[in-house]
């Protein structure tokens, strides 16, 4: 985030350069600008997105709860400072972060500065993962009724290229830096390693069950457990691929699942 910008708002001018002095002491401030009733607080606050306002009760023209009643986009974060003591319940109850009485200290306008930027990055941040969400949100949309996978491979045989529908291929094994694809046409060997080929894959429609074997899911017709308790997929063409031990847990959750 960049240094935060600052509107500081008092009828009396000498409150308002003891203030912007200290705040220019605070090596964190960014630009900060002026206004000496709510008429002009107001015009700075539609034109320009104000981080901390540093605002005065009572002033000329309504005070500074009026002011915060009528802005359609509210500041960052709200700092009363104010000659009176007795308005603090209600500059809390309108949403305010800190309230200072004059004269004011510069610790104390330190400390509730702090206390205001850390209002101001927590607003950010909530603002950022709504954002996050609604984008996700807007590419889930643009992507339903998208294959999510591979639907289709192309493989050289001699000089020809072959066409496999990923719907015949029962499963992928590793061979070096090749993978072999066994289809219901026959075996076909894929210049790709398995791992570059499982991130291109649907995950809802192949499972990977042993660190060289890739199957698709629908193609499993039983899960075999042997006296020593590894398991054993069996295809719809009588295969039987042994499941990894490492990879057994999110095979059973996998196959738990609704198809």
């Amino acid at each position: 985030m960049n240094a935060p910008s600052v509107l500081v708002v008092d009828d009396e001018p000498l409150a308002r350069r003891r203030a912007v002095r200290l705040l220019r002491q605070l090596v964190d401030v960014g630009s900060i600008q002026e206004a000496g009733d709510i008429e002009q607080a107001r015009s700075i606050l539609d034109a320009a997105s104000i981080d901390v306002l540093l605002l005065d009760i009572q002033m000329p023209g309504g005070s500074g709860f009026d002011l915060l009643e009528t802005l359609s986009s509210p500041p960052g974060a709200v700092v009363f400072v104010t000659a009176f003591d007795d308005q603090a319940l209600r500059a809390f109850e309108a949403q305010a972060t800190d309230y200072i009485t004059k004269p004011i200290d510069p610790g104390r306008l330190q400390a509730a500065f702090r206390r205001a930027m850390n209002v101001v990055h927590a607003r950010a941040n909530l603002d950022r993962i709504s954002e996050l969400a609604e984008t996700v949100k807007a590419l889930r949309r643009s992507g339903a009724g998208r294959p999510r996978g591979l639907s289709e491979f192309w493989v050289k045989v001699r000089n020809d290229y072959v066409r496999l529908p990923a719907a015949g291929i029962s499963h992928f094994q590793a061979d070096r830096d090749y993978v072999q694809i066994h289809a219901a046409s026959g075996t076909y060997l894929h210049h790709e390693s398995l791992a570059s080929l499982e991130r291109r894959l649907d995950d809802e429609e192949f499972v990977r069950v042993h660190r060289s074997t890739i199957v698709r899911r629908d193609h499993i017709v039983r899960i075999k457990t042997n006296p020593l308790s590894s398991m054993i997929a069996v295809l719809a063409d009588g295969s039987e691929i042994r499941v990894g031990r490492t990879y057994a847990s999110t095979v059973r959750s996998r196959l738990a699942k609704p198809g």
